[in-house]
């Protein structure tokens, strides 16, 4: 079958199903079942028959609403390949910024060390980051559920990290006072904002990855605490949030009295993404 007509008619499939990025989608499925780069296709004039017959079946079920990276088995996250699918939160660019910002913040402080917690990791893609863009750092994971938690050992098992089965709330009570970075990508969607989330989100992501009690701080709250046990003085904490939490995210950390500079930071969408706070010292 010819790609051009293959992937055009795929395109229309899926933006009838209210699928928003039909194209790249399409793009990626049919990648995927003919083992090329989406930038490959392009050299790629005709589709087998068994090919598009698999490329058929995966667009069914996207037209279902069943996110694209659950079909292909895999997620980017910079330049790594995480492995995802049912159980497991689907790691998102805009996280890829708070990863940036953490390497970034342990280079500047020059440690040959540094000690690192990801807190809530879920696929382990924060913990990945930075165990691959850090030589010599080391980092420490967390993740409640063990759905989430079977995915982390899959995607850090080529990282020296210590990964661990748990609740954040009582995470390595041993590394008390002596970390340098807390990172973390929590449950920040409020209860009743159900009916707002895109249905890939709502119906295919693990819910603990998702809510966070009514107003969706539940979990920042927890990760402030945490932080705040867990880093020496002058360490620095990075924590997601969501678009309209730039306010009331930055006030759970400056309410306690434990931090510092602490500031917003916004996406490559100019959207409000993550909090920053630095450990205050004795």
């Amino acid at each position: 079958m010819n790609t051009r007509r293959l992937l055009a008619d795929a395109t229309a499939r899926l933006e009838l199903a209210g699928v928003a990025s039909a194209r790249a989608d399409a793009e990626w499925l049919l990648a995927h079942v003919t083992g090329r780069t989406r930038t490959a296709l392009m050299l790629l004039d005709e589709v087998e028959e068994p090919a598009a017959a698999a490329f058929d079946a995966l667009l069914e079920r996207r037209a279902g609403r069943e996110p694209v990276q659950h079909l292909t088995g895999t997620a980017p996250f910079g330049d790594l390949e995480l492995v995802v699918g049912t159980g497991v939160f689907v790691p998102r660019p805009e996280t890829e910024q708070l990863a940036e910002w953490g390497v970034a913040t342990v280079s500047r402080a020059a440690l040959p060390a540094p000690v690192v917690v990801d807190l809530c990791t879920g696929s382990g893609a924060i913990a990945a980051w930075i165990a691959h863009q850090v030589p010599g750092a080391r980092v420490h994971a967390v993740e409640l559920d063990e759905g989430a938690y079977a995915y982390a050992e899959r995607n850090l098992a080529a990282f020296d990290v210590d990964l661990r089965l748990g609740d954040a709330m009582h995470a390595f009570p041993e590394l008390d006072a002596s970390v340098d970075l807390v990172l973390a990508n929590p449950p920040y969607i409020p209860l009743s904002a159900w009916e707002g989330v895109e249905q890939e989100v709502r119906d295919w992501d693990p819910a603990l990855a998702l809510w966070s009690g009514e107003d969706g701080l539940d979990t920042i709250r927890v990760v402030e605490q945490v932080a705040r046990r867990l880093l020496k003085p002058g360490g620095a904490v990075g924590c997601e949030h969501a678009d309209a939490q730039r306010e009331a995210a930055p006030k759970v950390f400056a309410a306690t009295g434990g931090w510092t500079d602490v500031r917003d930071h916004r996406d490559l969408a100019d959207r409000p993404r993550f909090v920053a706070a630095v450990r205050r010292g004795a």
